[in-house]
């Protein structure tokens, strides 16, 4: 089983909106170094939804060929047709990825037996792990805690990644899963609080800022240390905050930037994070310690 401090990666990019090579590899050194424990390749973090499907697969590619077996590669392969899922999860599972994750379908809407009958094709087609994802406020799709379960019983799907930041709603799913599937936190507000409750780890957009505390944070929540989870938690919450100012992952690729880990490259239809919330990214990082004043 995958845990710990999962990293929703960026995609670095030039100005021009070109992925950066050179930079998504330094980016791979630098989380191994900080302590990362997995990397969360092309998620919505790393806009899989602006990458072409060569781009998207090159990247997994090549993040898989970087790690070289240090630490564990999730590709991003949902989609919100089938088939695309299946033929992303395909090259994820070539590329030698580790397992995928497969985010509800966004804008068609299914029912929970559309859901269910999504997920079962895929885990069906490609025999790779394979890690659901429910984000309700990013899809327009929300799939219920008792779908989950019922996938929980198809081979080759291994966890979820439950991002609605429902505490309550997590420890009812945690509850209900047999004890070999893993529940992902997805919210990195509540991650530490998911993961005393039984949660299995963090895939995280503040890691990509403070590896190392998101990190240190995960491993004392798995040991059960709360009040130390909470207290490294604590040095960090302005970041978990301030890094969803506007749409992930606008501010996070703007803190990055600062940081040199990345060019100021995004692609439209998204921004370069508004002057307006300079200051306020800016002293979560601080706040954090990443960032020197």
């Amino acid at each position: 089983m995958i845990t710990g401090s999962l990293v929703a990666l960026i995609t670095p990019m030039s100005p021009d909106g070109a992925v950066d090579t050179k930079k998504l590899d330094d980016l791979i050194e630098f989380h191994i170094n900080e302590g990362t424990h997995g990397i969360v390749a092309v998620g919505t973090t790393g806009e899989s939804s602006t990458l072409t499907p060569e781009e998207h697969a090159n990247v997994i590619r090549q993040v898989v060929k970087t790690v070289n077996g240090r630490v564990p590669v999730i590709a991003g392969t949902g989609a919100n047709a089938t088939h695309e899922a299946i033929d992303l999860t395909r090259r994820a599972k070539e590329a030698g990825a580790d397992a995928c994750l497969l985010v509800t379908p966004y804008y068609n809407k299914p029912t929970q037996e559309g859901l269910y009958q999504h997920f079962k094709a895929i885990a069906e087609a490609v025999n790779i792990p394979q890690i659901l994802y429910n984000v309700p406020g990013r899809t327009a799709c929300d799939m219920q805690n008792e779908t989950v379960v019922r996938l929980a019983s198809v081979n080759n799907i291994v966890g979820i990644k439950d991002a609605t930041g429902n505490l309550e709603r997590g420890e009812a799913l945690i509850n209900a899963l047999p004890e070999h599937f893993a529940v992902y936190s997805g919210d990195d507000a509540t991650a530490v609080s998911l993961m005393l409750l039984g949660g299995k780890g963090n895939i995280s957009v503040t890691a990509n800022v403070a590896p190392r505390a998101v990190a240190k944070a995960a491993e004392l929540a798995l040991a059960g240390k709360a009040d130390q989870a909470h207290s490294v938690d604590t040095t960090i919450a302005s970041l978990h905050k301030n890094l969803f100012l506007e749409s992930n992952p606008i501010p996070v690729k703007w803190a990055c930037s600062q940081l040199g880990l990345c060019e100021e490259g995004i692609r439209l239809p998204l921004t370069p994070l508004s002057e307006q919330h300079h200051a306020a990214v800016r002293q979560a990082m601080i706040e954090a310690g990443v960032l020197l004043v």
